[in-house]
């Protein structure tokens, strides 16, 4: 049975798909069966990184940028 700390450790590649040994995914997904802190945290990190691979917006430009600065001086 794994620990936690080991379920978190290997919680990425649980989420991001990477294979896993037949043994550890089952050793993971019966952890996940009987801890409800672990299961929270998968899928925690499972919208995280959904949320991250669905952003497909351009980084802003320096106006936009300077235009933010701007905004947050004025108002201290």
């Amino acid at each position: 049975m794994l620990k936690c700390k080991e379920v978190v450790d290997r919680a990425d590649a649980l989420v991001d798909g990477t294979p896993l040994s037949w043994r550890e995914h089952f050793a993971l997904r019966m952890h996940l069966l009987m801890c409800h802190h672990c299961r929270r945290y998968v899928r925690q990190l499972h919208a995280l990184v959904t949320s991250l691979n669905g952003k497909n917006t351009p980084p802003a430009s320096d106006e936009q940028v300077q235009g933010i600065l701007d905004k947050l001086d004025h108002e201290h």
